[in-house]
């Protein structure tokens, strides 16, 4: 499984970015992926994750300020950020993961959810 993220950059607070991140080598019907990030001398943090029943879980931080979505055809996962703020400034990481159907029923689809594969990682800032 590979995956590549993009569409990272620097724009002023209140600004908005859309991140981009292709996975490839991935045939799994039933799945959970996410988008986690890691700011400067902070730990990695969720940010957002969407399973295959479209089910999505936002981080309270982002929450009327980013949205999740996914193109199954293109196999591409994506992140709106809108309304940027400083404190958003971090590296971002699209992850991706098998979930049986029955954890997915469960709601297991979640910024906790052990992630068994990560992209690279693509660079936000978001400057004043």
């Amino acid at each position: 499984v590979r995956l590549v993220e993009s569409g990272g950059g620097s724009v002023q607070a209140g600004g908005s970015l859309r991140l981009s991140c292709e996975v490839s080598g991935y045939t799994h019907s039933s799945y959970c992926v996410g988008w986690f990030r890691q700011g400067p001398g902070k730990e990695r943090e969720g940010v957002a994750t969407v399973d295959s029943d479209g089910n999505k879980d936002y981080a309270d931080s982002v929450k009327g300020r980013f949205t999740i979505s996914q193109d199954t055809t293109q196999n591409t996962l994506f992140l709106q950020m809108d309304n940027l703020k400083p404190e958003d400034t971090a590296m971002y990481y699209c992850a991706a993961d098998t979930l049986a159907p029955g954890l997915i029923r469960g709601g297991r689809c979640n910024s906790r959810f052990v992630f068994s594969s990560w992209g690279q990682g693509t660079q936000v800032t978001v400057s004043a």
